[in-house]
């Protein structure tokens, strides 16, 4: 008994504590309801399109060629069903937003295969998750494992049996290890088993199968590692194998192949005749040979000294096999190689109109014309076998490296580096209806895009640079660029570039620039000349002394720095906004330098001083904080060592301590770029591999804020100051902006946790919007969102103010799970169905607190943005029983007459409506409405404009009465006709009076409406009453310019036309009546209305 009670204390205690613990847990959910007030704002897509962005793979569904899967390089999955005129984006809530590979199973086209991580070995290159399937066509993915992979290149699925799955995976780029070599799954991808695992730093590249024996397959293995000073692109691990039991067991087939080291191999099997493959390998210092075996791998035989060049044969290598004609191979290349002998001879393939650095190509199979090709620019096809292409242009897959805006008006421009396509600009809206076209869009410099830069002031002038620092001054007025790259004096060391080197504007002179490279550099007139402020920050190492794969290596290793970013570089830069002598830089090897006088002397740091930083960290971002040149942040990345960690830093007594703030940052999340918001200190914004995050206490705590984001990397961020936006640079789906982020600078928990609270709003511009396009430029035309026109107003509600009947019973029958379900009675659901609609209102009042207009948004908890159109109405009539039959040739009648309100300031109210009970819920905001897009000319009856609305509004309403009143009684005169059956008594009479009161009817109608004959065929007839009243309201709205003489002459007729209808109305009316009492008194129908 004793041990008894001593259990029950013991549960009681257990349970107790328990409940405690949720109640905490529930209560801190309740005290901290920021990351549920974020969800309210949305990042808006404005692209461009106009040239997209790098292609991995293509999959062309065999059995409907309209149906296509494309594996972004990095920008996720995406399908179209319709040959390329619309697209849906796959994977954009996946974890990942890299991939390399897609197959469709040739067992059940509806079953996807995905690789994540990108194929190739480029310096910029993300990484994967693993490997996922989809059962419905792309719909729903499955995580299938292979998590260690980072780069899957190929996958083949038996064309018999589809739990039969092979998967060539690369392996880590950036590190050894992981899971790398040939996978094969026996059980549709729930277990993989490593059949040819062949050291830590080489993985399985291409992968081929027999297409008449699926036991036969040939495999291309590849030894590199990259690093962020350099590349081992080949190695002993690098061969070829061939299996002939289904991928269980491998041996090399290397009888005729170099002994050298050999780098990337694309390999290829001729589907026409499958004992004959080919092999694209890459050799010593970016050299290569085409091989060719007409005996299933037994021997080769050297074709050609062929491979791909641009940036390096690591960045290429695909071999393609013509399905249609024998020998016929195609290597992709900067340009694509072609052979029609089997690789003795090549000729570059013809690519007019279309853009350069491919990767993929597939053919359709009864089509030897077709090509569809994937590049560093996009999807391309063609249809008569190369000599024209077609480029799919409603594809934003745009990978920007940086960007930067202006302040020009009234819409501000945004400027994005871009890799391999140029440095672009655009609009950040449009005045069109339709929002941002590619047509929009322009290329402001060429080659491979970098950090851009703008003139504060003087949105004409602007900087642009191509990789390796070629710096260029761009006047927007005539669109000339000067070169203004600065360059070492005589006997100096050569100048060291980044691949992106960085620019900076000075806060303090807008003449004044900065610039990197091992150096500081500043100029004092817009880059006509410069000087250094500064000797080498850098570590100034041999890179080829330094260790990679593993170890220092031979000089006659497979070492490629060709396309590499010149090492020991500046990689950041950033200036003090109240102090103008303080300065820092960051590097690429692992150095924070500052200085407190302008450059006289800086003060140096390595990156492994601050806590848990390793040596080789990369400086992607240092930022003095706008408001204290006290404190600064940095952000570190050393994803080029295989380390994903998220490494940010601040320090707030000028570079001699720094922490950690990391906090809310989860693990594998590396950083790249921090903003702070120039109003609100403690505002913070962070671009990460995987989204934006926000803080609101100066980085000690982050949020993850990427509402309206694909998951995608966010590589640089901008604020534009005046219009409070944050502006997104992601690597692979162009740009993204928040509009209007202010509401954030006073999220504090204290407005949070009010019962609501009314957000302070930006100015908003009014002007007339116009018609963008044609119209009929077809389904495929792209064009991203503007914002919504008008004011957009937020508020924010701690609690949901009322839960509806019908919610509450959802809510409970969701408790009882899988129990029975009581029936409510029918009592309770009437109930339901007849619960009055609650819902915010905003009231928008002028300065003389007139109601001006009011809008309606959600009523429950959390943060919420709707938006006033800047338009009011005058009350003009509105039909209670309005329908389709009600309109007739009269015409439909609103509820007032729209025009846009007069340009000022108004106040904003938020109140709550529930029930029959309006409830003020904040004090009011003011709004600032500014007029934009003046005319050129000026309506010399302005002044008249206010009276002449009033009048017309009282004139659409007395004829808006005297219409509703003359249908219902035509409607009546109807119901006569039809009833005169039931009539007993005077029967002859009274239809003699029926069909006399009806031919009054038609003549009144026509005279009012026009002739009904001519309307059935559509001829021309005179201008009647609703015609007048309609030229009289409608021929100026919407726009600024106002009703002009013509329109206030029409007004006057229709006020003349109807003085004169209006008795016959009346009469009319009162005939009609005296006509239905004495039908009711002779027997007939009572009359109902």
């Amino acid at each position: 008994m004793k041990n008894l009670k001593l259990y029950l204390v013991s549960l009681l205690i257990f349970f107790s504590y328990f409940s405690t613990m949720s109640q905490e847990k529930g209560d801190n959910k309740q005290k901290s309801p920021i990351n549920t007030a974020l969800n309210g704002f949305q990042f808006r897509s404005i692209g461009p399109a106009f040239m997209s962005g790098r292609i991995s793979d293509i999959a062309i569904d065999p059995n409907n060629e309209n149906i296509w899967y494309v594996a972004v390089s990095s920008g996720g999955t995406w399908k179209t069903e319709n040959a390329g005129t619309t697209w849906q984006p796959l994977t954009d809530n996946q974890p990942f937003f890299a991939t390399g590979c897609i197959t469709i199973d040739p067992n059940n086209s509806a079953s996807i295969w995905l690789g994540t991580g990108e194929n190739v070995a480029g310096r910029h290159i993300g990484i994967g998750h693993g490997i996922y399937h989809s059962l419905d066509g792309g719909k729903t993915w499955k995580d299938m494992g292979l998590k260690k992979s980072e780069h899957l290149s190929k996958i083949i699925i038996h064309p018999d049996n589809s739990d039969i799955i092979w998967v060539a995976s690369q392996g880590p780029l950036w590190s050894s290890g992981g899971e790398r070599g040939l996978f094969k799954s026996t059980d549709g991808g729930k277990t993989w088993k490593n059949n040819l695992e062949i050291n830590e730093w080489t993985g399985v590249t291409d992968l081929v199968i027999d297409p008449t024996n699926p036991d036969i397959l040939y495999a291309a293995s590849w030894q590199r590692h990259r690093n962020v000073a350099g590349l081992i692109d080949g190695g002993p691990g690098t061969a070829l194998y061939k299996s002939k039991d289904g991928g269980d067991t491998w041996f090399k087939i290397n009888k005729g192949l170099p002994r050298s080291n050999m780098g990337k191999i694309g390999l290829a099997i001729s589907p026409i005749n499958p004992t004959v493959l080919y092999a694209a390998i890459e050799l010593d210092r970016r050299e290569g040979a085409v091989y060719r075996t007409s005996n299933s791998g037994g021997s080769w035989t050297k074709m050609s000294n062929t491979v791909s060049g641009g940036t390096g044969p690591h960045y290429y290598q695909e071999l393609v096999a013509s399905p249609h004609e024998f020998d016929k191979i195609y290597l992709m290349n900067v340009r694509v190689l072609v052979s029609d002998d089997g690789g003795k001879n090549f000729y570059q393939m013809k690519e007019s109109q279309k853009h350069s650095d491919n990767h993929s190509l597939t053919f359709k199979q009864n089509d030897p014309n077709y090509m569809l090709i994937g590049t560093d620019g996009g999807i391309y096809e063609s249809f008569d076998n190369s000599k024209n292409w077609k480029y799919v242009s409603n594809l934003p897959l745009t990978q920007f490296y940086k960007l930067a805006v202006d302040d020009a008006e009234p819409f501000y421009n945004i400027y994005g580096g871009t890799q391999d396509n140029n440095t672009q600009g655009g609009p950040s809206r449009t005045f069109k209806r339709n929002g941002i076209s590619n047509d929009d869009w322009y290329v402001v410099l060429g080659g491979d895009g970098h950090q851009p830069a703008t003139e504060p002031g003087n949105p004409d002038i602007m900087y642009a640079q191509s990789q390796q620092g070629y710096i260029n001054r761009i006047d927007r007025t005539s669109g000339e660029a000067v070169n203004i790259r600065p360059h070492e004096g005589i006997d100096e060391p050569y100048e060291r570039f980044n691949w992106d080197a960085p620019i900076l504007v000075s806060q303090h002179d807008p003449k004044r620039l900065y610039f990197g490279t091992q150096r500081v550099w500043r100029s004092e007139n817009r880059g006509d000349s410069w000087s250094t402020i500064s000797s080498d920050l850098t570590k100034n190492e041999e890179r080829l002394s330094l260790p990679i794969m593993g170890r220092v290596q031979s000089f006659d290793n497979a070492l490629d720095v060709y396309a590499m970013s010149t090492y020991n570089t500046i990689t950041s830069l950033s200036e003090s906004k109240t102090n103008e002598n303080v300065l820092y830089a960051g590097t690429d090897d692992g150095i924070i330098q500052y200085t407190r006088d302008g450059g006289d002397n800086w003060s140096k740091m390595t990156v492994d001083e601050l806590p848990e930083v390793p040596t080789s960290a990369f400086v992607n971002d240092i930022k003095v904080d706008l408001h204290d040149d006290n404190i600064a942040y940095v952000a570190l990345d050393n994803h080029k060592f295989g380390d994903y960690s998220p490494y940010l830093y601040k320090t707030i007594n000028g570079g001699k301590k720094w922490k950690p703030i990391v906090n809310g940052l989860p693990d594998g999340t590396l950083v790249w770029r921090l903003v702070q918001d120039h109003v609100n200190p403690n505002l913070l914004f962070l671009g990460t591999e995987y989204g934006v995050y926000v803080s609101l206490n100066q980085g000690d705590k982050w949020h993850k804020f990427s509402n309206g984001l694909p998951t995608i990397s966010i590589r640089d961020l901008a604020i534009q100051k005046r219009e409070n936006d944050l502006v997104l640079a992601t690597f692979g789906r162009s740009f993204y902006v928040l509009d209007d982020y202010s509401p954030l600078r006073d999220m504090t928990e204290d407005n949070l946790n009010k019962e609501a609270f009314l957000f302070s709003t930006r100015k908003a511009l009014q002007y007339n919007q116009i018609m963008g396009g044609s119209g009929s430029s077809g389904g495929s035309t792209y064009v991203a969102e503007n914002p919504k026109y008008g004011a957009t107003i937020t508020y924010h509600l701690s609690e949901t103010p009322h839960v509806s009947l019908k919610e509450k019973r959802q809510k409970m029958e969701r408790k009882l799970k899988d129990s029975d379900i009581p029936f409510p009675g029918w009592e309770a659901l009437d109930r339901e169905i007849s619960e009055a609609k609650v819902e915010a209102i905003l009231m928008i009042t002028d300065s003389n607190g007139n109601l001006v207009d009011q809008i309606s948004g959600p009523l429950r908890k959390g943060t919420h943005r709707v938006t006033w159109s800047l338009r009011t109405s005058k009350s003009t009539t509105v039909n209670v029983a309005q329908s389709s039959s009600s309109r007739g040739r009269w015409g439909r009648r609103s509820g007032g007459m729209v025009s846009p309100v007069d340009p000022g300031l108004y106040q904003v109210t938020l109140y709550k409506r529930v029930g029959g009970n309006l409830t003020k819920l904040s004090d009011p905001v003011s709004l600032e409405v500014e007029r934009i897009r003046e005319n050129v000319l000026t309506n010399p009856n302005a002044d008249k404009h206010k009276e002449y609305s009033i009048a017309l509004a009282e004139l659409t309403t007395s004829i808006n009465k005297s219409s509703h009143v003359f249908m219902k009684a035509m409607a009546r005169v109807a119901t006569y006709e039809r009833n005169l059956n039931q009539v007993k008594n005077n029967k002859e009479e009274l239809t003699r009076s029926v069909y006399k009161l009806r031919e009054k009817m038609i003549a009144l109608d026509r005279e009012f409406t026009g002739s009904a004959a001519k309307a059935e065929i559509g001829e021309k007839d005179r201008l009647n009453l609703m015609d007048r009243l309609m030229k009289a309201r409608g021929g100026w709205y919407p726009n600024s310019y106002g009703p002009t003489e013509l329109h206030m002459q029409s007004f006057e007729i229709a006020q003349q036309m109807y003085e004169r209808s209006k008795p016959k109305i009346n009469e009319f009316i009162k005939e009609v009546n005296k006509l239905g009492k004495l039908l009711e008194d002779a027997g007939g129908p009572i009359f109902l209305d």
